[in-house]
């Protein structure tokens, strides 16, 4: 038959047993395109689609019978011919299956002559039914007396249906009662975060918790300096008042319900406060019945915690809790930026490096995105190989062990077959398999090219998957901060990066400090810097492609500067903001995974740095790094 895949005849197997689908695939891949489902159901939808000249349906199917799913094959596609599959060999499993519209029927298991078979049907062979009329009304009774049965069903259903529908009901209106405290969460965070003055953001998260949850009393604490007291910085009404005069702090113990959620970063509930005998009763708040305390995180860290008490028992159920904890994460990153706020050097770019919320987000989606990605193949190599090694294992074990002069090779046989039948292999199956294949067929599974070509899809993945894992968790590595010459460690970094000779020019000026820097860290900024710009400048086939690097004291003695300077076409300003969020990148499919700038940015901030971009369409870009310079010691010996 014809070879050309885009002309070869489309022949459709529904079969649950993927073996069965296996055992088929195999034997008509080389003359037909093989489309396979495995129910009744898949197998009808992807028939209107596709349309195929042949339908090979097996009988033993779940969801309907085979020959329910023969009648609506028939009905949906008149003019494709359908055989049945079946082990089942009886007359009367034949009679049923040509009743129910089926042109034909192959036993299993499926013998030498299947594939002729399959062609002769194509070809328009139709297996006559000897009393056709008499199997048809057994088939038409059936049909009826199911129709009986599913009508029964549905009654059954539909009361059924009446009571789910008044728990629906219940549970509509507890949906909507979370929804509106969500909604109400929602706008409270919208509110504080606006609020970038630490004090005003606290009082008015007190008082907005109190006035739209409708609670008697809420305050925030935040965790002193040394982390061994949890500070009141905010309260509600006269009682918050008082304790704010009286300087009111709680030891961060599990002493209180304070403490414990600080401690343990996970909300502590008391709807019987009577009733905790390891709660704090507070002086102040006599008539609490219910508590709740609410750690704020921020970057894993407990920053402090805020509580809710309410004057009657059980006060807070699962939706409170949700939607408060909501509240309370947002109000602990808008903590963290009105904290950021007071060290901001130049407000417009750090406004654009602190979009946090947007960073997270995008690289928790891409980062799923990624990985999925990149394992994807793995699955189906594996699989391929396991199918491989079975059939290798068979051969194997057919060796003769008198032939082999070698002991330990005769034992290595022996324990061929041992392990293979207590792994549950049955190895004459597979030789069985094997000798029904035509001779590329079996070549092609024993191949070992295709084993290590495989083999290399799951190590190269794996590869990936660890490099972005590295590119995520490297910065966060504790650091090891000791005096660093930038000017050896960059030159060590370009020589190992084996880059064409020439290709980056370095220079230094005289009075260029050391850097107080971890250098393993440092080293992957300018690693990756360095790498980003070669791969920019290969990419856009720039004619005489060169890297800059330059190196000498900041404006601000304690800082070292480096550049990075690339004459390649620069990067557009649309993109120059996206470039520091994990996972995007400029390569397309060309390589990269998206991690080099967020971990530059990571690593410089995390020392007390700075890293910006200067470019032009055209005129190449330039990465500034700044890092703070060994501080030196100078004693005054005049008096000595």
């Amino acid at each position: 038959m014809n070879s050309d895949p885009r002309r070869l005849p489309q022949v459709l197997y529904i079969a649950e047993s993927e073996e069965s689908r296996s055992l088929v695939r195999r034997l008509l891949a080389d003359d037909f395109v093989v489309l396979e489902a495995a129910n009744p159901l898949d197998g009808l939808g992807l028939a209107e689609e596709t349309h195929p000249r042949l339908i090979l349906l097996d009988n033993n199917v779940s969801q309907m019978t085979s020959s329910e799913a023969a009648t609506r094959l028939k009905k949906t596609l008149s003019g494709t011919p359908i055989v049945i599959v079946s082990g089942d060999t009886s007359n009367k499993a034949r009679a049923r299956a040509l009743a129910a519209g089926a042109v034909g029927f192959i036993p299993k298991p499926i013998g030498d002559d299947f594939e002729e078979l399959v062609i002769e049907y194509l070809d328009g062979r139709i297996d006559e039914l000897e009393n056709a009329e008499r199997y048809l009304r057994e088939y038409q009774l059936e049909l009826a007396e199911k129709i009986e049965e599913q009508t029964r069903q549905l009654t059954n259903t539909v009361e059924r249906n009446k009571y789910l529908l008044s728990q629906n009901q219940k549970m509509f209106a507890m949906l909507e009662r979370r929804h509106k405290l969500l909604e109400t969460a929602a706008r409270v965070g919208q509110m504080v975060t606006s609020i970038l003055e630490l004090n005003e953001l606290l009082r008015h998260t007190v008082n907005i918790i109190c006035s739209e949850f409708h609670f008697y009393y809420s305050g925030i604490f935040l965790v002193s300096d040394d982390r061994n007291w949890a500070v009141l910085r905010a309260g509600y009404a006269q009682a918050g008042r008082k304790m704010l005069e009286a300087d009111y702090k709680l030891p961060i113990d599990d002493k209180s319900m304070i403490g414990r959620s600080i401690l343990t970063q996970q909300a502590q509930i008391a709807l019987d406060a009577g009733g905790e005998e390891s709660r704090f009763e507070n002086p102040y708040l006599p008539d609490t019945r219910s508590e709740m305390a609410l750690p704020l995180i921020v970057n894993s860290i407990s920053v402090g915690a805020v509580t809710v008490q309410s004057s009657e028992l059980n006060a807070f159920n699962e939706e409170d809790i949700t939607s408060l904890q909501t509240m309370a994460d947002q109000v602990a990153i808008a903590i963290n930026n009105a904290n950021l706020m007071k060290d901001l050097e130049n407000a417009n770019a750090e406004i654009l490096r602190t979009k946090t919320y947007e960073a997270i987000a995008t690289a928790t989606g891409e980062a799923i995105h990624w990985v999925g990605n990149k394992a994807a193949p793995i699955p189906g190599s594996v699989s391929r190989v396991r199918e491989d090694i079975c059939y290798l294992l068979a051969l194997v074990a057919q060796l003769n062990e008198s032939e082999l002069e070698n002991a330990s090779l005769r034992a290595a046989v022996r324990s061929v077959r041992e392990r293979a039948e207590a792994a549950g292999l049955d190895l004459n199956k597979l030789l069985d398999e094997m000798s029904a294949m035509k001779p590329n067929r079996l070549q092609a599974s024993v191949s070992v090219e295709s084993m290590m070509e495989d083999l290399d899809i799951v190590e190269n993945s794996a590869n990936i998957i660890l490099d972005i894992k590295e590119g995520l968790i490297g910065p966060a590595r504790q650091r090891h901060d000791a005096p660093v010459s930038l000017s050896e460690l960059i030159a060590n970094t370009v020589e190992n990066m084996g880059l064409p000779g020439g290709a980056v020019e370095m220079k230094w000026t005289e009075d260029m400090p050391l850097a107080l820097v971890d250098a393993r860290q440092v080293e992957q900024v300018f690693n990756n810097l360095i790498k980003n710009a070669w791969e920019a400048l290969i990419l856009s086939n720039t004619p005489q492609p060169k890297i800059r690097v330059n190196g000498r004291r900041d404006k601000d003695a304690d800082f070292v500067l480096v550049s990075v300077k690339d004459n390649g076409p620069g990067i557009p300003k649309e993109l120059q903001e996206k470039i520091w969020v994990s996972f995007f990148t400029t390569k397309g499919g060309k390589g990269g995974t998206g991690l080099g700038l967020s971990a530059v940015m990571q690593i410089v901030n995390q020392h007390g740095g700075r890293v910006w971009l200067e470019s032009e369409p055209g005129l190449g870009a330039t990465f500034h790094v700044r890092l703070p310079a060994e501080k030196k010691i100078y004693l005054d010996l005049t008096g000595i």
